[in-house]
């Protein structure tokens, strides 16, 4: 990102970070916005199969959208002190 590019908000050389929970543990991350796949990463890891299914709920999310859930696909903005419950199950 070019220093012209970089939100006002945003210092030259230094990034936001965000202190969110998933599944219960702190994470910080220095993203603005997270996808479900990274999501699903800092909850369990990189997949190793193909076999699970997993479910992600937010909650104090950003005012527009405090809590909701997240498909594949989907992103959410990022806002200090998210909460993260992430599940995985088989898929039979």
């Amino acid at each position: 990102m070019k220093p012209e590019d970089r939100p006002p908000s945003e210092p030259p050389g230094q990034e936001k970070e965000f202190t969110i929970i998933v599944n219960a543990r702190e994470k910080i991350v220095t993203q603005h916005e997270l996808t479900f796949d990274e999501i699903v990463i800092l909850a369990f890891g990189p997949p190793n199969s193909d076999s699970s299914a997993y479910t992600v709920t937010y909650q104090k999310g950003p005012e527009k959208k405090e809590k909701g859930t997240l498909v594949q696909g989907e992103s959410v903005k990022l806002k200090d002190g998210m909460i993260f419950n992430v599940v995985r199950t088989d898929k039979s």
